[in-house]
């Protein structure tokens, strides 16, 4: 009775008939109630976006034993699981490292120390984050998501030195290990199998499928949106029944009939604490590399569907693709050509804007830098060449994988002494070719997004375009390299790219937030309003969605709509740092500043490298001439992004109002060099220039400011000043008009007014009026 009521859970888990799956959980756990039956139905609960009643049962469980080290690892991990997604971050870390329990060990390897370097990194408690983010890539080099982590936190090596080649024998000694357990346990279910068709009188010998121990429980936890995170465990005890427990999250092994070149989905949507479902990244094996087609595709054996499940220790069953996967897509990949997107070179004329009031904006959504480079390959010709080196390469890979047969003949020491993928033997060597194969992609992808994280962005372009064309065409690179571009301030190359992004990959929603910022500054309101509707109906309960429409009412003034679109986003993700940063920056638009430093501050709570709200904070503070508090912060932002000209530019600023006049000069130099085309830098050296008196020097620079910015009324109001105070009252007064036929604000057609009516009056006798 047990083992049926098991393999009716787990059946309607792998079809996500989640509610039946509970239904008959409740009544494996009231019939035989033991620690596993009750894992099974918290991960029930957990799939079924019920995080709640996950951590009720569980502790619940939890208060009826004498000591933490009598409960399995895997219910510990369930546990911490379920109050990470509550917010409950001291009772998880509770339930991975319990106080009272030093010498217990973090349960699942990997996973556990990622959502154990996850929670200290929500507590701030960076050092120890990072130790054991780096735990969870020495156990398993392929978690990905552990090395972005360390890139966010800006402490992550090269991606050479952590993909390297002991990352590789590590990955085969994982894989052969594995290998020799799933053969053992493959060949007992067999046995079992057949004991249980006798036993129910099946004349085709093949009952139901039971399920096999598996450590490599797969779940996605949220806590920040440069990307999605993955987390998995093992569950590897038996229950009651003597059937093995299944993995709570695992896609099913495919069938010998059904063997395709098409990955089986994911058995859950990623879990948010509100119920947020972004796409599980993990799953996507349609970029995995294949054997080559001019490679003879050896014969493949079919054997009981018990050989053809695989049990996998790592976080990631499906980190590599299936032998039998690759060898089925192999005999229709002459026919199947995948395509590329490519688009054109672009060029580097995004809009600036200067003057008055708009100073004081340039920086609200983003604090970057520009440079002039395409995104796209100059010379398709190179990406011809890239794909004959990859053809190549598989040509070499191939080459030296020795594929053997599966015979009847053969011994089990045999079978066990190699790995079976899919039905074929894989040799040791093979393993390792396939390995080196992921990690040098791994490293490429890895280099990049760790310049990135350092705003490095140019260097990560050209690191982004080493990738071959099939890869560098997927969503999450073609959102790399526009979020690159958004921090070198060249928005028509980021629309290109997340424009390319939405093709590739249609239904992802990760970096659209920062895409519809792109359209903000664009002032593309229609593509801007297009892009909020199709995200609000592909997921109303994701912050992407509500950061678009928010920037929508944003680009037209409405910021008290903006701010409650935003406000809905920090409802649905509180750990979504950017949404914090977009309520802060309407706060500001409406001067209500005291909650703008709030809504910064709880930013940088989330990620203490979010450089933009160490902005936002020092525009605040410069605002209110707190100038020691606004240099503070503009340092700060400066010290995480020493790249942006922006960011130079408001630090000079703060020096020059804290009257360290040779510090604010040298800084605007700086940030000249750093973007020769942004106006803002200089437009305040001229003013620092003409504080100091020095008014032929700053005629010079705003002379060469009107080559960048021609319809600026600011840099004409400030030559009419210049030429006021030298007494030359015909130019100031042709260089006021100027100004107000360019139609400045309203802020600035006042003080130009007001500079016309006292063109004639003596500084001496302004300065006492």
């Amino acid at each position: 009775m047990e083992a049926i009521l098991v393999d009716c859970v787990n059946h309607s888990l792998r079809h996500f008939m989640h509610r039946n799956a509970i239904f008959m959980c409740e009544r494996l756990c009231a019939e035989f109630p033991s620690e596993t039956n009750l894992q099974l139905l918290a991960g029930c609960y957990l799939q079924n976006n019920q995080a709640y009643s996950a951590y009720h049962i569980l502790k619940a469980f939890f208060f009826s034993l004498l000591s933490v080290g009598t409960q399995m690892a895997q219910s510990r991990y369930l546990f911490a699981i379920s109050c990470f997604q509550m917010d409950l971050l001291n009772e998880a870390e509770a339930a991975l490292c319990p106080t009272n329990e030093p010498g217990l060990e973090v349960p699942n390897g990997a996973p556990g120390h990622y959502l154990l370097g996850l929670i200290y990194r929500y507590t701030d408690r960076r050092k120890s984050a990072i130790h054991h983010f780096k735990q969870a890539l020495s156990i398993d080099p392929l978690f990905w998501a552990a090395y972005e982590e360390l890139c966010i936190l800006g402490a992550a090596e090269e991606a050479a030195a952590v993909f390297d080649e002991a990352a590789a024998l590590c990955i085969q000694k994982q894989h052969m290990n594995h290998a020799s357990a799933s053969q053992n346990l493959s060949i007992s279910n067999e046995d079992r199998n057949l004991v249980s068709a006798r036993n129910f009188g099946l004349e085709d010998g093949s009952p139901r499928q039971s399920k096999h121990p598996q450590g490599n429980n797969l779940r996605d936890i949220p806590g920040n949106y440069h990307g999605a995170t993955t987390l998995g465990g093992s569950a590897s005890q038996p229950s009651n029944g003597g059937l093995p427990n299944l993995s709570f999250y695992n896609t099913p092994s495919p069938m010998a009939t059904q063997l395709s070149s098409v990955a089986p989905p994911p058995l859950c949507r990623n879990m948010q604490p509100n119920g947020s479902n972004p796409s599980m990244p993990g799953f996507d094996n349609s970029a995995r590399s294949t054997l080559n087609s001019n490679m003879q595709a050896p014969r493949r054996k079919f054997v009981d569907e018990g050989k053809l499940r695989k049990i996998s220790g790592r976080l990631f069953s499906d980190s590599g693709p299936r032998r039998s996967t690759r060898l089925a897509a192999e005999a229709g990949s002459n026919q199947n050509t995948s395509s590329t997107l490519v688009a054109g070179n672009g060029t580097n004329n995004s809009p600036k804007y200067l003057g008055g009031s708009k100073f004081s904006s340039m920086a609200i959504r983003s604090v970057t830098v520009r440079k002039g480079q395409s995104w796209v390959n100059e010379n398709y010709d190179e990406g011809i060449r890239n794909e004959a080196f990859d053809d190549s390469r598989a040509n070499n890979t191939s080459s030296n994988c020795s594929l053997s047969l599966t015979g009847d003949s053969r011994s089990l020491e045999t079978e066990v002494a190699t790995m079976p993928v899919g039905g074929v033997i894989a040799s040791p060597s093979c393993i390792l070719s396939g390995a080196l194969e992921i990690l040098g992609l791994l490293r490429t992808l890895g280099e990049g997004y760790r310049l990135s994280c350092m705003y490095r962005c140019q260097d990560a372009l050209d690191v982004y375009m080493k990738l071959p064309h099939k890869h560098y065409n997927t969503g999450w690179v073609l959102c790399q390299v526009g979020k690159a571009y958004v921090e070198l301030v060249d928005y028509l190359e980021a629309d290109r790219a997340f424009s390319l992004a939405r093709r590739a990959s249609p239904y992802s929603l990760e970096g659209l937030d920062v895409y519809s910022t792109v359209l903000y500054h664009l002032k593309e309101d229609m593509k801007l309003s297009y892009l909020a509707q199709e995200l609000i109906s592909t997921d109303r309960l994701a912050p992407q969605s509500w950061c678009a429409i928010g920037n929508c009412y944003s680009l037209q003034k409405d910021h008290e709509t903006a701010l409650k679109n935003f406000q809905r986003a920090v409802q649905l993700d509180s750990r979504f740092a950017y949404a914090h940063t977009l309520c802060g920056h309407e706060y500001v638009a409406l001067e209500d500043f005291e909650n703008g430093i709030k809504s910064y501050q709880s930013a940088l709570r989330i990620d203490a490298r979010h450089y933009n709200s160490w902005h936002g904070l020092g525009m605040v503070y410069l605002r209110q001439e707190k100038n020691e508090f606004s240099e503070h912060h503009f340092r700060m932002a400066f010290q995480i992004n020493p790249c942006s000209s922006v960011i130079m530019s408001y630090l000079g600023t703060a020096l020059h109002a804290l009257k360290r006049n040779e510090e604010a000069l040298e800084m605007m130099e700086r940030a000249i060099l750093a973007d020769k085309k942004n106006p803002l830098p200089m437009y305040q050296k001229a003013n620092i220039l003409v504080s100091l008196e020095s008014f032929d020097e700053a005629l010079e620079v705003l002379e060469e400011l009107k080559e960048y910015a021609p319809r600026e009324s600011s840099v004409y109001a400030l030559m009419g000043k210049i030429y006021k105070r030298r007494n030359m009252h015909e130019k100031a007064m042709f260089h006021f008009g100027l100004a107000l036929d360019l139609k400045p604000s309203a802020t600035d057609v006042a003080t130009i007014k007001a500079a016309i009516e006292k063109l004639h009056v003596p500084d001496e006798l302004e300065d006492s009026l």
